[in-house]
């Protein structure tokens, strides 16, 4: 498949271009474009982890998660500068871009972390118009007022939604999408709620790899504590992927590598073990953090949402989906090739179009070398 061909297939994908921090932890103002691998870069203190997180939060949101789960800790998230105002209120505002097929969808939600947390307004915007629109007008109900665009004898419908979660994804279960205003409406909610949902925020923890794990279901989680268990689904479901794999350790890992299996042991569980042809095996446990964080995040790379431990879009189909790794500390204890090869990595998944990255880095330097790779410099 050409580019020109690529570019049309991951057109039909929901996917969020730009993240939103208008008022968030450090953040005042700020809007950052996302390209299909981008990466976040500066000193510590930047900024880079409170905008994956800010990601993160809206991801989850968007998954039906409430307030409390999303930010168990609110009052953190608001900048420090921001003073109260007369009844003691004080938060934060995020927000994000999704393209796809509805065109370009804007959400951008305030939240009030003191001194109760709680929705205070969100706005769906499409195609110029504004979709969903909710605001506080009662502070002691639970509720917001709500209106979204109609288009029929009635232009605009009003009605209660719950504080605590995200109006965007109720909203199927209020539209009818029996006038066009509805199904705009419809279309843009669902092409926010796809590409928001369509997210895995990974953070591999070498301390949990190292030991042999149960055989289960074979679904990575974010820490990749079972990628043994994940090794050997992916050696006896796809020879392909596997293949890939084997050739990504080659080049992130030290000495010979000829195989990356999943041993049995006879207690029942599993453990990774690397070939090195005339020389044995080598379990993944002996190997430093660098090389355990390598393969797990070429693990993720080279997987998908059929394999990693987060919720399906079940009503979507796959091929109108996209999904997004969000790394923190991505280069964390890696070396500058292995960071560099990892990102080419990416760059020649997404190329598919099934895979974005949003990531953290030190360096902008050792990112920006990499043909495909956006980098968002926060040290300069």
């Amino acid at each position: 498949m050409d580019r020109t061909s690529a570019r049309a297939t991951t057109a039909d994908r929901p996917a969020v271009t730009e993240l939103r921090l208008s008022s968030y932890r450090l953040h005042r103002g700020a809007a950052f474009p996302l390209g299909p691998m981008t990466v976040f870069a500066g000193p510590s203190g930047s900024g880079k982890s409170s905008a994956l997180e800010a990601y993160e939060a809206l991801s989850r949101l968007g998954g039906g998660a409430s307030l409390e789960e999303v930010f168990p800790d609110a009052a953190a998230c608001v900048p420090e500068q921001a003073r109260p105002d007369a009844q003691r209120r004080r938060g934060f505002r995020i927000g994000c871009t999704v393209e796809g097929p509805a065109g370009q969808v804007r959400l951008d939600v305030a939240v009030q972390a003191e001194p109760e947390l709680r929705v205070v307004g969100e706005r769906l915007t499409g195609n110029g118009q504004i979709l969903l629109a909710t605001a506080l007008r009662d502070p002691g109900r639970r509720t917001v007022q709500a209106a979204w665009h109609t288009a029929g004898s009635v232009p605009v419908t009003r009605a209660p939604l719950p504080d605590d979660r995200l109006g965007t994804t109720l909203l199927p279960l209020r539209v009818a999408g029996t006038t066009e205003g509805q199904r705009l409406v419809l279309a843009a909610a669902e092409q926010a709620v796809v590409a928001l949902r369509s997210v895995f925020a990974c953070d591999p923890q070498p301390e949990r790899m190292r030991a042999p794990v149960a055989a289960g279901e074979g679904r990575l989680r974010g820490g990749c504590g079972n990628l043994a268990e994940v090794l050997q689904r992916i050696r006896s479901e796809c020879a392909t992927r596997h293949a890939a794999l084997v050739a990504a350790s080659r080049a992130g890992c030290a000495g010979v590598v000829e195989d990356l299996a999943a041993q049995e042991l006879a207690d029942g569980t599993v453990r990774a073990v690397l070939d090195r042809g005339g020389l044995g095996t080598t379990p993944v446990g002996r190997l430093g953090d660098g090389e355990l964080r390598y393969l797990a995040l070429a693990l993720v790379l080279l997987t998908g949402p059929g394999v990693l431990a987060m919720e399906p879009v079940a009503e979507v189909l796959p091929a109108r989906q996209a999904l997004t790794v969000l790394a923190d500390g991505f280069d964390r204890c890696l070396d500058r090739c292995q960071s560099r090869e990892l990102l080419a990595l990416a760059v020649r998944m997404g190329e598919r179009g099934h895979v974005r990255l949003v990531g953290a880095v030190r360096e902008a330097a050792d990112a920006a070398g990499v043909e495909g790779v956006s980098v968002v410099d926060l040290g300069v």
